[in-house]
């Protein structure tokens, strides 16, 4: 019988392999946090080119609109139905305003009733992609600077409280159109904050909750707040500074920047509460005037 053939060819030894999966794990330690860093970056620039469609936007329903800037919403007459050329759309928010105007529709078929209003948004662009879930239309998670470009809720007399709004009056350069948002949750210390809410009932402390509009930096007792059945200051709304500590803010004139809410002129507490009364807060980058100036009043 032929004895078996012995391979003489040398074999790993089990301190070569331990060195081999060292080396691997240091290199997957080392690419990890470069490849996180890669995908957040690339967050941040789909949400800026979101925000960039939605400012470009804003200009085309101002010329298309007898130079009125987009509102909040609609307001509230007849059957708060429009046709954004889709059918009957039930009060269209800015952001459905907006869409519009650049073809870029956030439903398929749009809520016709007040029921249908909270069905979940169709269209990706209207999600910032760090919150691709973020789809119910009250709870968006981007906000509009309404209470300086259009706010048509009614008062205690039945007027506008600053509606319409003419957008040659604005100076673009130097106004927030709209930003990423957090919604009243931004009010709230940052421990007491809860979920998201995808069922679009209010809740003050939930992230998102009332996003789709943001309050200025300062606040006044007369002022408007984003929900305006509790128009106190815990539940101030404000940006979400999601990229890296950072929010995208999109201005008038159509130039997005990444910014830090100091920067926009809030007061942020330690706690991560956003003040709502805090003088050393300016709304010179909200006001459409360049300068600090007080909200417009609920009441005259």
């Amino acid at each position: 019988m032929q004895s078996p053939v012995r391979d003489d060819r040398p074999g790993f030894t089990l301190v070569e392999l331990l060195v081999v999966i060292g080396i691997i794990a240091v290199l997957i330690g080392i690419l990890l946090p470069v490849v996180s860093k890669a995908r957040a970056s690339a967050v941040t620039v789909q949400c800026a080119s979101n925000l960039r469609q939605f400012a470009t936007a804003w200009t085309m329903y101002a010329n298309a609109n007898g130079g009125t800037a987009c509102p909040m919403r609609l307001p509230e007459f007849g059957t708060g139905l429009q046709d954004l050329g889709q059918g009957p759309h039930y009060r269209p928010r800015w952001a459905d305003l907006l869409g519009a105007q650049v073809s870029a529709r956030a439903y398929a078929k749009p809520p016709a009733t007040a029921e249908e209003d909270v069905k979940p948004i169709e269209n990706a662009l209207y999600a910032c992609p760090a919150r691709p879930d973020w789809k119910q239309p009250r709870n968006l998670s981007y906000g509009y600077n309404y209470q300086f470009l259009g706010n048509p809720r009614r008062n205690s007399l039945k007027r506008y409280i600053n509606f319409p709004v003419k957008a040659s009056r604005i100076r673009g350069a130097d106004t927030v159109m709209a930003a990423d948002s957090l919604g009243t949750a931004a009010g709230k210390a940052t421990k007491s904050r809860t979920g998201y809410r995808e069922d679009g009932i209010a809740d003050l402390f939930a992230i998102g909750n009332h996003g789709y509009t943001i309050d200025p930096p300062r606040l006044t007792n007369k002022s408007d707040y984003a929900e305006d059945n509790s128009r106190t200051p815990v539940d101030r709304s404000g940006p979400d500074a999601r990229h890296n500590k950072r929010a995208n803010v999109a201005f008038c004139d159509g130039h997005v920047s990444l910014m830090t809410l100091e920067e926009l002129g809030y007061i942020v507490g330690t706690d991560g509460a956003v003040a709502a009364l805090d003088p050393k807060a300016s709304n010179r980058l909200f006001s459409g005037a360049a300068k600090d100036m007080d909200p417009p009043p609920v009441e005259p």
